[in-house]
């Protein structure tokens, strides 16, 4: 499981011109899942983005996680982050997760997500999305659960 992690002071999603999630201040999550991935991923992952210090405390240092300053989550699926481009001009994306997979790996994430107590808003899976965003910093961090990076 992948991660692509913004600090955003807003965003929001529209599929078809229409506001499908929209925070402040928070963590867009674009999430791209692999065959590979279990609840032992998410678990990670979610441990990981929820209590990543990357908000600034009172001496400007990044000590503060979301649920410190009671940031919000945008998720968006995004199995183009499972994408390999080692070899050739066109991403390989054997290794992302079929979509039936994918679609139930990513709704366990979101319900996990928000029983640690922080507010979600999502995209629509498997949807052609449009993703506003203002990045906060900019503060923008990888994670991969299976630490390759």
């Amino acid at each position: 499981m992948r991660a692509v992690v913004q600090r955003i002071s807003q965003g929001k999603v529209e599929v078809d011109h229409k506001v499908t999630g929209q925070i402040h201040k928070g963590l867009l999550v674009y999430l791209g899942i692999s065959e590979e991935d279990t609840i032992d991923d998410i678990k990670y992952m979610i441990e990981k983005i929820t209590n990543l210090r990357i908000f600034e405390d009172d001496d400007e240092k990044l000590n503060l996680s979301v649920k410190d300053v009671g940031g919000k989550l945008l998720i968006v699926s995004q199995f183009t982050l499972m994408g390999d481009c080692r070899k050739g001009r066109r991403p390989n994306f054997s290794n992302a997760a079929k979509p039936e997979f994918a679609k139930k790996l990513y709704n366990l994430f979101i319900e996990a997500c928000q029983k640690v107590g922080i507010e979600v808003q999502t995209g629509v899976f498997q949807a052609h999305m449009m993703v506003h965003s203002t990045n906060d910093g900019p503060v923008t961090i990888m994670i991969d659960s299976k630490k390759t990076f």
